[in-house]
């Protein structure tokens, strides 16, 4: 078994080891492709019909390393990036991986040197498990984000409209949008009037908006620009009117949440009293509970439990989790 852990190490060693060179090569070679072309030394690239100037460039395409290029040929570079985005935080999809890995190597040696020799077998099954938490973080920090930006929106439609009432274009409502709302609000819509005021269309600017704000609400908001800008109209009163639906339904989803509390209560009831009675009982008849461990029937059992008490927390949580 000591071999087998000296071989966990030395593979995540190597691994990471790997990746930082490889890293480190590839941004010195960029580094030295910048040199020469501040000093004239790189040769000017021909202008094919196969290789257009393109003002924008696709979103992380350059600066990648040979570890994010391998994941985006699996399809999970950009699934990864979008997620990271919309969480806010400046991680790259290397990182994620690698401490996904990590994660796992780790509590794998942890739960095969820490539980008893008769379950060991279960470090197969929470190790990747585990290793699913740095994308779990990265969701629970995207809904936390998109939650603040939510309750944020309907003051920023009112700001927009007020300003529009009062002879503002829509670009300069934005930036005077940025500068009196906090993140993530401000921050997001300032991206959006910076690529629109770089030459990117606004209806580009305000779709990628909408990508990295996956709410209702911010696709009405894209709409109701689009289709005024495309057949005209009063863009102030819908921005109003559109604002005026969103606090209604905030309305209504708290009336929800209110009666839907006590099914909440009871999931979290039904699902914690078999786990704190069977920690109970570890502790004062540990004799009885070694059914459970030593025995195959016993294993069997308690994996069963365990599978029932997760899909029953499951259904409950959908009965009770109304989308409005």
């Amino acid at each position: 078994m000591e071999l087998l852990l000296i071989v966990f190490i030395v593979t995540l060693i190597v691994c990471a080891g790997t990746y930082f060179v490889v890293q480190k090569a590839l941004t010195n070679r960029d580094a030295a492709k910048v040199h020469d072309r501040l000093v004239g030394k790189a040769s000017p690239q021909k202008k094919t019909a196969d290789s257009p100037q393109q003002l924008f460039l696709a979103e992380g395409d350059d600066g990648k390393n040979l570890f994010q290029r391998l994941l985006g040929k699996l399809s999970v570079d950009r699934a990864l990036r979008r997620l990271i985005e919309q969480a806010g935080l400046g991680w790259t999809t290397g990182q994620v991986v690698l401490a996904s890995l990590a994660m796992m190597l780790v509590a794998f040696n942890m739960i095969w040197y820490a539980v008893p020799p008769q379950i060991r077998d279960l470090a197969f099954l929470i190790a990747p498990a585990l290793a699913a938490t740095p994308v779990l973080f990265l969701r629970l920090k995207r809904k936390r984000r998109t939650r603040a930006f939510e309750a944020q929106f309907p003051d920023a439609l009112q700001f927009i409209a007020r300003a529009m009432r009062a002879g503002h274009a829509f670009s300069v409502s934005l930036e005077m949008l940025h500068k009196e709302y906090a993140e993530p609000l401000g921050g997001e819509f300032r991206r959006a009037f910076e690529e629109q005021n770089l030459g990117l269309p606004v209806d580009t600017a305000l779709e990628k908006l909408g990508q990295r704000m996956p709410l209702m609400d911010v696709q009405f908001f894209v709409a109701a620009v689009v289709l005024q800008k495309r057949t005209g109209g009063n863009l102030a009163e819908i921005l109003e009117n559109l604002a005026g639906l969103i606090r209604e339904r905030f309305k209504l989803r708290g009336q929800i949440r209110s009666i839907s509390a006590h099914g909440r209560l009871s999931s979290l009831t039904l699902t914690a009293i078999p786990m704190v009675v069977g920690c109970m009982m570890w502790f004062v008849n540990r004799e009885h509970m070694m059914f459970f461990v030593e025995e195959e029937m016993g294993r069997l059992m308690a994996g069963a439990a365990l599978a029932f008490m997760v899909i029953g927390y499951l259904i409950m949580q959908r009965i009770v989790n109304i989308e409005v």
